[in-house]
This record gives C-alpha cells, structure tokens and sequence, in this order.
C-alpha cells in the first residue's frame, strides 16, 4: 500500500542530502515522499558556542513541533545532533547504515595537524574537538567555528583559520572528499556519539510509521550508536561536552573506546576508558546490552575523575 509521507528537514545543503537519501529509500519501498525545509534555532544563532545556547538540540525543536502538529511525519537528523534523552512522546525510529565517522582535517596550506607552526589557529566549536586537539597539539589556539559545511569552508577559505575539523562523512557526502587533506585516526580523534550515522525519528504513538522505517535500520550500526549514546546519556546527555566515544562490532564482538577532557584545562591529560562484549545484533535486547555496555564505559571515565552533568 502506498502511503503518503512528509519529512522534516533543516535547510543546511547537508541536511537537505540526508532527508533526500531517506525521501529515496522511501520512494523505493512504493511510498510517496516530500520534504519540508525548516530554519531551526540552531541554524539561527552563529555568534556563540552551541554549548553555551543549548546544545545540538537547538537543531531539532522546530522539527519535533511538525511533528507533534502533523505538518510532518517523521524528521531525519545528524544522529550525532540528536539529544540522548529525547523529549516525551518522540522515538528514535531508526538509524541507518553510518558514513565514514572519522574527522577530518581541512587546510588549504597545511597538510595535517602535525604539520601546523605553534600558535597556529585551528577552527571548531565543538568541546569534543578542543580538548582532543589540546591533548595533541597544546600549542595551537582554537578560535569559535559555527555555521553550516559551505559556510565553514568559506571561512576557512577566507583564511581566517590556518585549518578546520569536520566530520569526513558530510564532505563526503556533499561530494566534497577532495577537501579533506587528512582523515584522524579513530584514536587520535576518537568520534562523537552517532558520528557519520542518521537518525529517524518520529512520534511515538505512531507504530504504523515505526513498521515502516524499521525496514531501513541497519542493526550494526544502530548497536553501535546505542552502546556510544549510552556513553554519553550516563555523563549527563549533553550533546555540547567534552566527550568523545566510537564503537566497533567485528565478529560478534562490540568494542567502546571513549575519552573525556577539561576544555579549560589544555595540561590536563584526557580521561580513557574502554571496555567490549560479546554481542548478537539479532537478539531481542541488543540495543539494550549495548546501551548497558555505553553507561559502564562512563561510570570508568567518572570513577577516574571525568565530571557527567
């Protein structure tokens, strides 16, 4: 039975790709498909660090508001923008297959991080990244990077910063790989939660919808995701702290490698923690082990002094 369906979107060129790749996916299982552009907050305020207007989930409020009016049927989102704790009556439907979720460095003149003279200016408004690059690099000095991939890039560009990090999934994705001079290495620049993966999400009296997305989950990567959200929902759920946590799942083995910094502290040493389990991706409590497995992680990091909010 074809159905008729509306996706709410950010209006960013990078959002746009997503929910379109999803309208596509849809379109493929007989449905009918159409998008609604919205401007969020998020996209709004460019004058400060998101951590201090909010959070990531500045990104979503509107969408969730088309939501619960009916102007929308489900909403597609940077998984690594979404909340861990979402607000009562949404549900994360489903997540899909992930992008390539390292970081990458962008510079027009310089070919790595490494490579950069001390004092050097780096651009990113992401917590995560500060302390990552002060526990690589506490020479540089990191300056405020806000706005969406083409407007970072012209700025760059412009030559306000000697080099960039973006997440190497929406270059790719925007066809912009040419841009990336050097991807990290997962432990060098260990990912956001839910990096490079996108997320549905819907409300949550609404199994119909439910039914039909979960044809386009991709259970490798959603036990991932939930073993790293579950990482930084117990540090407090923010989408804004210093924190950083990827998960592997090679041969039935689900792996977590998390870090946690003090963005005001560049001498102090980043906080690890990892830990694995053994993990059947088809069984009926999988995203619950992995959730489990995300909030011992965390409770490492906190016994060895990293601060949840």
């Amino acid at each position: 039975m074809t159905s008729k369906l509306i996706i709410a979107t950010r209006e960013s060129r990078l959002a746009l790709w997503q929910a379109n790749h999803v309208k596509a996916l849809l379109e493929m299982q007989g449905h009918e498909v159409s998008l609604l552009g919205m401007t969020t907050l998020g996209d709004q305020i460019l004058d400060q660090p998101l951590s201090k207007v909010g959070g990531k989930g500045l990104f979503i409020k509107e969408l969730e508001v088309a939501l619960e009016d009916g102007s929308a049927h489900l909403a597609v989102h940077s998984l690594k923008d979404v909340p861990m704790e979402l607000p009562d009556g949404f549900a994360l439907a489903c997540v899909l297959e992930r992008e390539d979720p390292r970081d990458a460095w962008v510079s027009p003149h310089h070919e790595s991080l490494e490579s950069l003279p001390a004092g050097a200016v780096v651009g990113t408004s992401s917590l995560r990244r500060t302390v990552l690059i002060q526990a690589l690099r506490p020479d540089l000095k990191i300056e405020p990077l806000r706005g969406n991939l083409d407007t970072r890039l012209r700025k760059l560009d412009e030559g306000q910063y000697a080099g960039i990090v973006l997440a190497s999934a929406g270059l790719k994705r925007l066809g912009l790989k040419e841009r990336i001079r050097h991807a990290f290495s997962l432990d060098a620049m260990i990912p956001a939660a839910g990096q490079g993966a996108i997320g549905i999400e819907i409300c949550a009296n609404r199994p119909d919808l439910a039914h039909i997305l979960s044809r386009l989950n991709h259970l490798p990567t959603a036990v991932r995701v939930y073993a790293e959200r579950g990482v930084s929902r117990t540090m407090g759920g923010s989408c804004s702290m210093p924190l950083a946590a990827h998960a592997t799942l090679e041969m039935g083995t689900l792996s977590i490698h998390a870090a946690w910094g003090d963005p005001h502290l560049k001498t102090t040493a980043l906080i690890h923690a990892q830990e694995q389990c053994t993990l059947d991706v088809s069984a009926p409590d999988a995203l619950l082990q992995a959730s489990a497995l995300g909030e011992r992680v965390a409770q490492q990091l906190i016994t060895q002094g990293a601060i949840a909010f």
